[in-house]
């Protein structure tokens, strides 16, 4: 029964004609009565964004992502794509602003232009929310979208920028097992899949409450909820493995100072720490105080003076590693052979034949490492001057020999990247060398231990992060941090961890499950279209 009814109108009575107003008058009520830029439905998607970011370290409340999912599916749900791309652009941004926070320490102006084309990305992945769901399943569909997104958004353009994906929000949760089955694109996919899930309920909910529909709506939403819970569930069956060869590993934090010395005198500072933290532990071992290791890493840009050409450099660090009498992986900046660029290196340092073999990072950072159409950019953006020479794109895989065991060597933020990770997992454990000082006491470092975690179960590896400044720590493979420091502190970190030469099914499949989920997702929006034409098609008829 109408309104119109209960006020006394008869059932058939039309609404009176409406009086001509002006146009700012017509588009308030299109706001108040719903209409396309209805203020809440503008609202819902931003706020989608806050709830994402808190999901992420260094809140960390992995719950939040799914329901993050859910508000930003029913926010777009019947509306036109074009629109809800531009709602996905809107939640995109309340995204990543807050998430590459840490970014503005080099330019806020470079963070806010990074978030924002980082936003990008969400738009076709909302206009295809919109589309598909007209279509049964499309939770499912919905999910596969948020993994074509993960996956064009760490491609192009320069190889990507897969930071802040939907996976590495999940770590230490119940749908953190799947990454050993189908690897981080699989974790996003389940979180998404739940959070798809938890808004086909809602939705169920509310049709039952206001349409009537009663216990048919009731029973879809309950088994909306049920197969949320089956999630999670059926994560706890997927094997996690632990054990492994026992070795004792050291992981040294040497610190960085913070005031006072110039440029040089910093780079002097950063390695001294780093040998002086060695000394040390060599002497903690003769005391008998900590155990003897195996193994020894040291961080990414522990010596920014290059030991090749600078006696000093090579001095104290082939006396530090002789002190502590075991290989020591070494992070250091190395002139090219041309000396045209930079390579950012990790090297395994032996205490009796010095410097061996070595891992050159694959993957420098744009922008920061290197500048693309470095002639005309250098003209317009004079900040890129700081970047006097491109750092080299290594070519070789970074699974090496250091003591007993083969390591599979990532430098900084290449533990972003599913390709560069699972080359190097051959290894029997994984490293991650990286230099956080820059964006210390931000959210990227903890962000990138979440990633380790991740990394961790993917592969069913014991992984080893050595920080310049923090956040170092040792992961066990299934994902428990074992240790782990704390920021602009020095640390020597010493445990024994299994070494493993076992694969994971993650490892086998390689790219097939993100592969597989994206074809699904094109064909899903194609499907969606063809039956829209046939709808039109119809009703033209």
């Amino acid at each position: 029964m109408t309104q119109d009814t209960l006020a006394g109108s008869p059932p058939d009575a039309g609404p009176p004609p409406p009086a001509r107003r002006g146009r700012w008058a017509r588009r308030w009520d299109g706001r108040r009565r719903g209409g396309r830029a209805r203020s809440p439905r503008t609202a819902a998607p931003v706020a989608a964004g806050p709830l994402l970011f808190a999901a992420f370290p260094p809140l960390g409340w992995a719950v939040t992502a799914p329901v993050a999912v859910a508000v930003l599916v029913l926010a777009v749900r019947g509306l036109r794509a074009r629109t809800a791309a531009w709602l996905g652009f809107l939640s995109g941004a309340a995204f990543f602003l807050p998430v590459l926070t840490g970014i503005a320490r080099v330019g806020e102006d470079g963070w806010v232009a990074l978030s924002l084309v980082q936003a990008l990305y969400f738009a076709p992945m909302t206009a295809g929310f919109a589309v598909v769901g007209r279509l049964r399943g499309w939770p499912v569909w919905t999910a596969a979208l948020w993994v074509a997104q993960e996956l064009v958004r760490g491609s192009v353009p320069f190889g990507g920028f897969p930071w802040a994906r939907l996976a590495f929000s999940q770590t230490g949760t119940p749908l953190t097992p799947y990454a050993a089955v189908g690897g981080a694109p699989l974790v996003t996919f389940a979180t998404a899949l739940a959070g798809g899930l938890l808004a086909a309920a809602a939705l169920g909910t509310v049709a039952a409450r206001e349409q009537g529909r009663g216990r048919s709506a009731l029973l879809g939403a309950a088994a909306a909820l049920a197969a949320v819970a089956a999630l999670g569930a059926a994560a706890r069956a997927v094997p996690v493995p632990t054990g492994g060869r026992p070795v004792t590993v050291a992981v040294v934090q040497g610190n960085v100072p913070r005031l006072g010395l110039d440029f040089e005198g910093q780079r002097k500072a950063v390695l001294t720490n780093h040998v002086n933290r060695t000394h040390e532990l060599a002497a903690r071992i003769r005391e008998g105080a900590v155990a003897r290791p195996s193994l020894v890493v040291w961080p990414e840009n522990a010596s920014d003076l290059d030991p090749y050409a600078e006696t000093d450099a090579y001095a104290a660090i082939d006396e530090a590693v002789k002190d502590v009498g075991v290989p020591v992986l070494v992070g250091a900046l190395v002139d090219s052979a041309d000396g045209t660029k930079v390579e950012n290196r990790g090297i395994v340092w032996d205490p009796v034949s010095g410097p061996g073999d070595y891992y050159v990072k694959r993957h420098p950072v744009p922008f920061g490492e290197y500048i693309p159409f470095r002639p005309l950019l250098t003209k317009l953006i004079t900040r890129f001057d700081r970047v006097p020479r491109d750092f080299a794109h290594g070519t070789r895989s970074g699974v090496m020999r250091l003591g007993p065991i083969t390591i599979g060597d990532v430098i900084c933020f290449e533990v972003a990247y599913d390709r560069e990770v699972r080359d190097v997992a051959r290894g029997q454990m994984l490293v991650v060398q990286t230099n956080n000082a820059t964006y210390g006491r931000t959210s990227l470092p903890p962000q990138q231990i979440a990633m380790s975690r991740l990394r961790a179960v993917e592969h069913g590896r014991t992984i080893l992060v050595a920080a310049t400044s923090g956040i170092s720590a040792i992961v066990a493979p299934d994902g428990r941090v074992v240790a782990r420091s704390r920021e602009f502190t020095p640390d020597v970190q010493v445990a024994t961890m299994p070494a493993r030469t076992g694969r994971t099914l993650a490892d086998r499949l390689g790219a097939l499950p993100e592969d597989a989920l994206t074809a699904v997702a094109v064909l899903a929006v194609g499907a969606a279209c063809v039956a829209a034409r046939g709808r039109r098609d119809n009703e033209g008829n």
